[in-house]
Formats: C-alpha cells, structure tokens, sequence
C-alpha cells in the first residue's frame, strides 16, 4: 500500500504531441548573423528574445543589414532542419539607436503603437467643439465647485479632480470628478474597438502610447483648469472623522480652478499665508486623507515600497542626464486615498445594480510560501514577520525597524512586493472571490483613470446605467463576453508593465554608457548559489554581482539556503548587508547589452576589484581609443 503511495507521488503527468493546430508564430526583431561564405544569400538571423531559435532566411542585402535590428517571419520548419526558415520583413534602423529600441521593446510586448486609423479618428467629435444642452441631460452643473487637480509635473491626460466644502449642517462634502470618456467612445464603433484591444496607455521614459486620440486624451477629456469639462462625479457626505454619512454619483459639468504639481499642492497646504478657497480645498482633503489612510493601514491594507526611478531628460538631445528615485509627498498619498475611496464606492454600487455582470478588480493572497524568502531575510536580523494575514503583515513590516539600520524597513518592503501576486480584472458572475489583499478590501474596481485605462470606460458605463444617465447595450450584460474582454485587459496591462520596465532598462545603460564607470553602496536583496543580487538605492537600480566567471578559477562558494547565505572563501554575505559594487555597461553583445556589476567592497582576493579598473568586456578601453584618436 505504502509503496503505491510513494510511486504514485513521484509519477509526473506526461503527453506526446501529436499534432499542431494553431502555430503561435509571429513577426520576430532581431540581428542578422552574417554568412562566413562570401556571395552567400543564406544567412542566420538571432531573434532578440532568446527563447526564440535562430531562423535562417534568404537575402542579397546581408551586407547593408548587419548591425540593425530587423523583423523577421518564419514561413516553415522542415522536419530534416535544425532552424525554421523565414524571410526578411523590414528594417527597423541602427542597433543601440533611441528610435530603434523603442519600436523593438513595443513589437516585442505586443504594445499597438501604430497612428490611430482614420476609421477610429472619424468618431471623435468635431472641432471647435462645447457643451451643447443634449450633453446637459442627465448631468448636474457643478461649475460652481471649487475644483482643482493634482499631478506629476507635464502631465497633459488629467483625469481626476477633487474638491471639499463645508455644508451648512457642519459636515463635509467631497468630491472626485473624473473625466467622462464614455460620452465621447460610445460602445461598438471603431474607436471603442481599438480603445478596447490597446487596453492601455503605456508610458515609457519619454514616450507615451495613448489608448484613445490625442484629442480626447490630452485636450477635450482633460480636466484642464478654466474650461468646461464634462465629468463623472462621486461626491460624500462626510464628517469632520472622515465617515461616510452619504454617497451619491452624478454625470456633471465641472470647470477647474487650478492644474497643480505635487510640489505646488504642498506648498499650498504648508503656507501659512495662503487662505484662498483652493488652498482651503487642499487642507480639508488632505486631513481627510491622512484619517482614510490611518484606518485602511490599520484594517491591513499593505504600504509596500518599489525603487521608481526616473530620468532627467536633456532638453534637447533627449538623452538621460540624471536618475534618481521618485519623492513622494503628503499630496502624493492624499490623492491616491480619494481615488481609492472613489474606486470602492462605485465597486460597491455596480456589484449592487449588476451582480452578475460587474467588472471588478481582486488582488489574490499570496501562498504561504511565497514568502519563505521574507520571514527568513527578516529571521537573520532578529525581526519576525507575521504572513497568516495581510494585517498581520502589514503590523509586523511597521514593527521591523532597525535603530542602527534605517534602510532595513524599505528593503523589507521592496523585498515583501517580490512576494505579492498580480492584480487582476473580472467578472463578477464569473468568480466568487471578490477580495482584493493590498488594499484589504472586500470590493474594488476601476474608476478613475478611464483615458488611459479601458477597464474604468466599462465600469463608468456599468455606473452610468445603474444611476440612470445612460442607456444600457447587449455586451455589457453578457457575462462570457466580459470575461474575454478581462483577460485581454489583464494581458494588455501585463505587457504595458514588462514594456515600461524594459524603457527603464534601456535608458539606464544609456545613463551609463555616457557616465562611464562608477561605483556606488548597495544592499544585499537575494542571495543565490553563485551570486547576490544586489540594490542600489541611489538609482533605484538593481543588478547581479556574479562570482564565477569563465577562464576565471572557480572560488570555493558554499551556500546555505537556510540562512540564506553564501560563504566565499572566508567572508559570507547575507540578505541585507552592505556592499560597494562597480556599476558598468557591457556591449560585447551588441543585442543584448546589459549593465554588469562587479564586487568593490569587501575586498576578496581575486574576487573583488578596484572601484576604478576598467573591465576588458566593456567598451570602456573602446570609448577611450576614440576620444584620444579624436
């Protein structure tokens, strides 16, 4: 009996192809690879995702491709072939170019970045254009609020604002306005269609890949300040303890007292000289905000950290002059609180009018062992994390500090985010879970981003039938067609993040390859079995020190997975310690160049090196050949 048991765990499922039905083929950036044999036609091509094999393709322009990234399609793969073969598709321009790059990260993700169609651009409304009484039906005027917005500098999408007033009877009215874009994208045209397959913009470092025209995203559904917008309003009633006494949606008509920075809005709130009703406004809400984020923390909803970097562009070659980590202020976080609220009161008013057809967003717990990685990292500094329950997360991350190690509380978060599963959307007919983890919510959904996200144009939809401002239409009661349009969105959105983290990429190793060799403090985040991974809180950047090389002799390594940690001749490293590493660009693959760390500080013989020697696989000998030439 006993033996049946062990055999029957250790059997693994197996299949055997016996067919293809759909290949998942699609067109492939790359680098030719240039045939030795000279007048050859037949050349290999190496696909820039190293999952792909190498395709072998015909042409008589091998010598004028070399060195750019082209697109390749593969037209078949005989089964006496080691390689598929394919033909040549176009030519995307210089390796290492800006312009270059960027079209490959975009194909690579999948990112639709072509111009919108003149079929899409034919729905948009007709300029001049203004608010006529028809856009009047159904909708409040509240033109006479005190309303502004809140923003990272240059943003030209606004699609929030906020205001606060005080009620006759002693209590407070706030409210979110959030700019109403399906007034203007009406279900099933051409614009809708390609709303709803883009899924998202996709902001890249000096980039941004709108989902809907430019004329709704940046001017006609922009909650600029001093022109009418229509809008889609939550407003509460509240009291001076931040309790919802009321809730109520309503279409409107808003007209914006001010567009202000994070900065701008703070220096509001901190000036004791300004009194006006924006900066009053300001100070209401965010002493509101500061009462919502206390009681969300203590319900165990997470604060989690991320190194966000971000590049200070020259303004006229557009290359990255400076990187650091983003500052977030007080505004940033009283913003962030409305637009929750905002999110869970409407989650809760669809779930409501539409139980079956509700368009929400969960954030699955992770499974316990996920975090082994944590409570060991946090076990080897003497601090205990409690994972059974979000709130008992979040109380033991605000209880792990380190008087003599400040850093440790952020590193335990970034390291606590490694651990989380993906947010994703559905369709509330189609599954029973509701809850969203991070947040420690029961409900939530999307609201307010609905330019640049496609899920809040559904939910304003949902929202604006439930309240009766709008008309309802079949798709948006059909339960199967909603979950089709969630996994598009979920996979959209994934591809935006991959494609966004892979802009980040590119740009810092364009920021080093014109700085040069440094060397920088990092901390310890991973420990592997021939490495560590490490964190650079300067640029928020985050690397790989290897400690095995080839034609190097091996060291004695001894690792133990406990701990974790790893021994390397007489010096071990743990998670968390502080380390000096060097920090420099590798281009001898000019496909794949990468940033390549090398340890500083502790010094180990033959392991470490000298914060100032250059390394033979960069280009740094290279670069300075030329600039003595020159």
């Amino acid at each position: 009996m006993l033996k049946t048991a062990v055999s029957e765990k250790m059997l693994k499922p197996t299949g055997r192809v016996v067919g293809i039905i759909k290949r998942n083929w699609r067109p492939y950036c790359g680098m030719l690879s240039k045939s030795d044999i000279k007048e050859s036609r037949r050349h290999l091509f190496t696909p820039a995702d190293r999952r792909i094999p190498r395709i072998r393709i015909e042409t008589r322009q091998a010598s004028a491709l070399e060195g750019r990234r082209i697109i390749v399609a593969i037209d078949g793969w005989p089964r006496n072939s080691r390689y598929p073969n394919g033909h040549f598709v176009k030519n995307l321009g210089e390796v290492g170019e800006k312009e270059t790059e960027t079209e490959v990260l975009l194909l690579e993700h999948d990112v639709p970045h072509q111009p919108f169609s003149q079929a899409v651009l034919s729905f948009l409304p007709k300029m001049p254009w203004s608010i006529t009484e028809k856009d009047m039906k159904n909708r409040e005027d509240l033109r006479h609020l005190c309303v502004c917005s809140v923003d990272p500098p240059g943003c030209t999408d606004i699609d929030d604002a906020l205001h606060c007033r005080e009620l006759e009877n002693g209590n407070l009215e706030v409210g979110v306005h959030i700019a109403d874009v399906s007034h203007f994208i009406r279900p099933g045209n051409a614009l809708d269609q390609e709303s709803a397959r883009r899924g998202t913009t996709v902001y890249l470092c000096e980039k941004r890949i709108d989902m809907v025209p430019e004329l709704l995203s940046s001017n006609l559904c922009s909650l600029r300040c001093n022109v009418d917008r229509l809008a889609f309003s939550c407003i509460w009633e509240m009291n001076h303890d931040a309790e919802i006494l009321k809730v109520r949606f309503t279409k409107s008509v808003i007209n914006s007292k001010a567009s202000l920075t994070y900065a701008e809005a703070q220096m509001r709130i901190d000036s004791a000289a300004m009194n006006d009703d924006i900066t009053t406004s300001l100070r209401g809400l965010n002493k509101l905000a500061k009462i919502l984020k206390k009681r969300r923390i203590e319900k165990g909803a997470l604060t989690l950290s991320s190194p966000e970097v971000r590049f200070h562009m020259d303004s006229e070659t557009h290359d990255p002059i400076d990187l650091q980590t983003k500052e977030l202020r007080e505004t940033n976080s009283m913003v962030e609180e409305f637009m929750l609220l905002a999110n869970i009161s409407v989650a809760k008013k669809i779930h409501e009018e539409f139980s079956e057809h509700a368009l929400l967003r969960k954030h699955p717990a992770p499974p316990p062992s996920n975090y082994e990685i944590l409570v060991k990292a946090a076990k080897s500094k003497n601090l205990e994390i409690k994972t059974d329950t979000a709130k008992s997360l979040a109380d033991s991350l605000d209880r792990a500090d380190s008087p003599t190690f400040p850093y440790l509380n952020t590193l335990l978060r970034i390291l606590a985010t490694r651990c989380m599963m993906q947010a994703v959307y559905f369709c509330s007919g189609m599954d029973n879970d509701f809850h969203h983890y991070g947040l420690a919510s029961p409900i939530y959904t999307h609201f307010t981003s609905p330019i640049r996200r496609y899920a809040d144009i559904i939910v304003h939809r949902l929202l604006a039938v439930a309240i009766g401002a709008d008309c309802t239409y079949p798709e948006l009661t059909d339960k199967h067609k909603l979950a089709d349009l969630c996994k598009n969105l979920n996979f959209r959105h994934k591809m935006a993040q991959y494609a966004q983290r892979a802009s980040v990429a590119f740009h810092t190793q364009l920021f080093f390859k014109s700085k040069g060799i440094v060397s920088e403090e990092a901390y310890i985040l991973f420990v592997r079995k021939n490495a560590i991974v490490v964190l650079i809180p300067k640029y928020g950047l985050e690397g790989t020190v290897f400690f095995e090389e080839k034609d190097k002799p091996k060291p004695k390594l001894i690792y133990d997975d406990e701990v974790p940690s790893l021994k390397i001749e007489d010096t071990v490293f743990h998670i968390f310690d502080k380390v000096k590493v060097k920090i420099m660009l590798d281009s001898s693959n000019l496909q794949h160049q990468k940033i390549r760390m090398s340890l500083v500080e502790p010094q180990i013989p033959g392991i470490s090196i000298l914060a100032d020697t250059p390394n033979m696989d960069s280009d740094e000998p290279e670069r300075k050949k030329k600039k003595h030439e020159k």
